[in-house]
């Protein structure tokens, strides 16, 4: 089942403009924290919170390291220099859960001498957020 679910994430990759640092092969999705089971999350009442309590000093409008902002949904939809982070729909595949679930040293975000590690509920959060159509 593993590899399928690399094949698919492998896929989504050469589809999908998205961090060209996030490669599947290199992200073991096994270890990603499971999608929260609350419905109906959104990005201003479940999401901003989260975002601007973590990484809104690296990718807010004082400062957008590789050109990501989350401050705003337009913002994060958009995307960075290396495509789109949020893939709705499709939380296991989109580089925003690879980075803050920290499947890879490279890429975690936020970096430990950034900010606090998101806990794997507040990942979850997220998931489920980008699972639900990232509203």
């Amino acid at each position: 089942m593993l590899a399928k679910i690399v094949i698919l994430a492998a896929g989504a990759v050469l589809l999908s403009p998205v961090f060209s640092f996030v490669q599947a092969a290199e992200v073991d999705l096994t270890k990603l924290p499971p999608a929260s089971t609350q419905a109906g999350l959104t990005y201003d009442k479940d999401v901003k919170g989260l975002f601007d309590q973590n990484c809104i000093k690296c990718h807010g409008p004082a400062k957008q390291k590789a050109r990501v902002r989350l401050d705003s949904l337009e913002a994060a939809l958009k995307g960075g220099e290396h495509g789109k982070v949020i893939l709705p729909g499709r939380s296991a595949q989109s580089p925003l859960v690879h980075c803050v679930a920290r499947l890879r040293d490279d890429s975690a975000m936020p970096p430990k001498k950034e900010g606090k590690v998101l806990s794997a509920e507040q990942v979850g959060v997220i998931r489920a957020w980008i699972d639900q159509g990232a509203k």
